[in-house]
């Protein structure tokens, strides 16, 4: 079957209707009007008789907000023009701005080509909702959206790709979420369903983003936004970033701690055990081992394991620090150093196999490591200039 028209049985959208109808108001042919809602002159038919006949070009007029342009103003823009008058002359009779009319008319350029009773039409056109979808529209845009799908490119570089091979065609344009609604969103488009096989999330129903309720937020949580300059230009050594390293199935664990200004890396066993109570207990354990001088901050992501952090502030004097949602860069240093954790402790093992005197051993040899951003100096010969 070809492309475009509609198989037998098939209902067609609403959108479908009001534009079957709408171009036969404006005078255009019922083979037209077929070929461009992709349909045939048949359905056309159908769709008069079910509407009562063919509209009037007037009769399906809707009210006019009093923010747009009315048909009389039009008139009084095209007799300006005719007159020589400028957009700010023009404006200032009927009462709008200037760009109003510039906008209106299409610039200077269009002066030439300005008809108020087909501008009236274009407008009314224009505001019809629903909208069909570019996708609805196009077959040949649809095409190549289609095929580039099947070759699992992103709606993103689909998007992109087209602004590349077609600069001077903007009928072969289309932004992202045109797509996805295209895919999602029933109505919005003529894309199959199971298109939706090729994106790389490989989902058929778009799941929705859902707003922060307050729900299972940290108490008393203090975000990095109020953390000292001091700590960001890792000047000052002392303060400390933290996360946990998980393993297979999310059921064994790994406390890490990182030191800002020598890269000093801490590890902790928390077994199967992650709880607040059991990490903070383990964090404080691995803290109270340093001086007093190098225990200043520790920042930390939203985990819920850090929820009694203000009984760990009361127990090591260091203050925690809260990074925002989903900004893993805000603990730069102790991301880089789970990275190289994994060499020793590979995602889906059991890190409960490793105990605590494993995790020093790892942890003294990333210590005994030099570093380019020490100067190839190693964290451990850093802290020992610190301490000495």
């Amino acid at each position: 079957m070809r492309e475009g028209v509609s198989r037998p049985g098939n209902r067609l959208e609403l959108a479908d209707r009001l534009e079957i109808l709408e171009r036969i108001s404006l005078g255009q042919s019922q083979p037209q009007v077929a070929d461009v809602v992709g349909t045939t002159a048949r359905t056309v038919r159908r769709v008069l008789r079910a509407a009562g006949g063919a509209p009037s070009r007037r009769s399906r007029r809707r009210p006019r907000s009093p923010l747009r342009l009315s048909l009389s103003e039009r008139e009084e823009i095209r007799a300006g023009i005719a007159a020589g008058d400028s957009f700010r002359a023009i404006g200032r009779r009927i009462g709008r701005a200037p760009s109003t009319v510039s906008r209106e008319v299409g610039g200077v350029a269009g002066r030439a080509g300005y008809r108020a009773t087909r501008a009236e039409d274009r407008a009314w056109l224009a505001a019809r909702r629903p909208k069909r979808s570019k996708l609805a529209c196009n077959a040949r845009l649809r095409r190549v959206v289609v095929g580039m799908l099947e070759r699992r490119c992103s709606p993103r570089q689909i998007s992109a790709r087209l602004g590349l091979e077609y600069p001077d065609d903007a009928e072969m344009r289309i932004a992202p979420e045109t797509i996805y609604q295209s895919l999602y969103v029933q109505s919005r488009g003529r894309l199959r369903k199971d298109l939706t096989r090729y994106l790389r999330s490989g989902r058929s129903k778009r799941r929705p983003r859902r707003e922060p309720t307050g729900q299972g937020r940290i108490r008393e949580m203090v975000s990095i936004s109020e953390r000292p300059p001091e700590v960001a230009d890792r000047a000052v050594p002392g303060h400390w970033e933290g996360d946990l390293l998980v393993g297979k199935g999310n059921r064994s664990f790994i406390a890490t701690l990182v030191e800002r200004h020598t890269r000093y890396v801490l590890l902790g066993y928390l077994g199967h055990d992650a709880t607040t109570e059991t990490v903070t207990a383990k964090l404080a354990e691995q803290i109270a081992r340093l001086p007093e001088q190098l225990r200043l901050s520790l920042t930390w992501d939203q985990g819920r394991e850090m929820a009694r952090h203000v009984d760990f502030t009361v127990a090591t004097g260091v203050s925690v620090y809260f990074c925002d949602p989903h900004s893993p860069w805000q603990r730069g240093s102790n991301e880089n150093t789970n990275g190289l954790l994994r060499q020793y402790f590979p995602k889906g093992t059991d890190l409960a196999a490793h105990d605590q005197a494993e995790l020093d051993r790892v942890a003294a040899e990333l210590n005994g490591r030099p570093r380019q951003t020490l100067g190839w100096l190693t964290p451990a010969e850093k802290m020992t200039e610190l301490l000495r």
